[in-house]
C-alpha cells in the first residue's frame, strides 16, 4: 500500500509539472488566442487531433523553438515513464515538427529514456503490483528469459521487433525478470528503430501534403516503399538469428530436451 501511494504521488507530481510547463509557455500567435482557447495544447487521440496540434505547434515554433522542444520531450517522457498509450502519435508528431532524421533520433532517445524511467519506477514501486495483477504473463515471460539468458540481448531485440508481449508490459516487468538496465536501455534504443522510423517518416510525409491527391503521387509512393524496405532489414536479421540461437516456442524446447537425452 505504501508503494502504491508513493507511485501515485510521483505520478501526481509529474502530471502537475507537465501541466505547469504547458500553461506557462510564452504566449505566441497560435497559443492563448481566442480561436484555440484553453485547448491549444493537448495529447492527440486520433489523426485529426494530431494534424491540428502539429499545425498549432509548427506555427508556435517559429518564435519559440526551444519551448516546443522542451514541451515535446517532457510529454514524451511522461507517457513512456507511466506506460500511457499513445506514443505512436507522438512519433508521428515528431516527424511533422522536427523532420524525418532529427525526429527519428529524438524519438529513439526519448523512447529509451522513457522506458528506462518506467523500468526504474516499476523497480521501486511496482514489482508486487505487476506480479499480483499479471502472474501468468510474468511467469511465461520469466521462463522465456531464462531459456534465452545466454543470448539475452538478442532475445530482447526480438521482443521489440516481434513483440510476444506489449512494450509497456515488458518495460514494467523487466526489473522482475532481472534484466540488466544497460541491456534493457540499448535493446529499446535499437529494437524500436524500425517502428520509430516508420512513424516519424509518416509524420514527415503527412506534414508536407497539401491535398489527398498528393498522397497518391509517385514521390509519396516511392517514399512509403523505401520506408517499408528499410524497416524490414533489421527485423529480417534478428529473425534469422533468433531461428538459429533463441528458444522461442515449445517445439524448440522439446527438440532441445530430446537432444540432451540422446547425448
Amino acid at each position: 500500500m505504501r508503494r502504491l501511494l508513493g507511485l501515485l504521488l510521483v505520478f501526481a507530481g509529474c502530471t502537475f509539472a507537465l501541466y505547469l510547463l504547458s500553461t506557462r509557455l510564452p504566449r505566441g500567435p497560435s497559443l492563448g488566442s481566442s480561436e484555440t482557447g484553453d485547448r491549444s495544447l493537448w495529447f492527440p487521440s486520433d489523426l485529426a487531433e494530431l494534424r491540428e496540434l502539429s499545425e498549432v505547434l509548427r506555427e508556435y515554433r517559429k518564435e519559440h523553438q526551444a519551448s516546443v522542444f522542451l514541451l515535446f520531450c517532457s510529454a514524451y517522457l511522461y507517457k513512456q515513464a507511466f506506460a500511457i498509450p499513445g506514443s505512436s502519435l507522438l512519433n508521428v508528431l515528431a516527424g511533422a515538427l522536427f523532420g524525418p532524421w532529427l525526429g527519428l533520433l529524438l524519438c529513439c532517445v526519448l523512447t529509451s529514456a522513457g522506458a528506462t524511467c518506467c523500468y526504474l519506477l516499476s523497480s521501486v514501486f511496482g514489482k508486487q503490483l505487476v506480479s499480483s495483477y499479471f502472474p501468468d504473463k510474468v511467469t511465461l515471460l520469466q521462463r522465456k528469459v531464462e531459456e534465452n539468458r545466454n543470448s539475452l540481448f538478442f532475445f530482447l531485440l526480438f521482443l521489440r521487433l516481434f513483440p510476444m508481449t506489449p512494450n509497456w508490459f515488458l518495460n514494467l516487468s523487466a526489473p522482475i525478470l532481472n534484466i540488466p538496465i544497460v541491456q534493457f536501455f540499448f535493446s529499446v534504443l535499437i529494437g524500436l528503430i524500425p517502428y520509430n522510423f516508420i512513424c516519424v517518416q509518416t509524420g514527415s510525409i503527412l506534414s508536407t501534403l497539401t491535398s489527398l491527391d498528393a498522397l497518391f503521387s509517385w514521390e509519396t509512393v516511392f517514399k512509403l516503399l523505401a520506408m517499408a524496405l528499410v524497416a524490414l532489414v533489421p527485423g529480417t536479421l534478428i529473425k534469422t538469428f533468433s531461428q538459429k540461437h533463441l528458444q522461442l516456442n515449445e517445439t524448440s524446447k522439446a527438440r532441445h530436451g530430446r537432444s540432451r537425452k540422446d547425448t
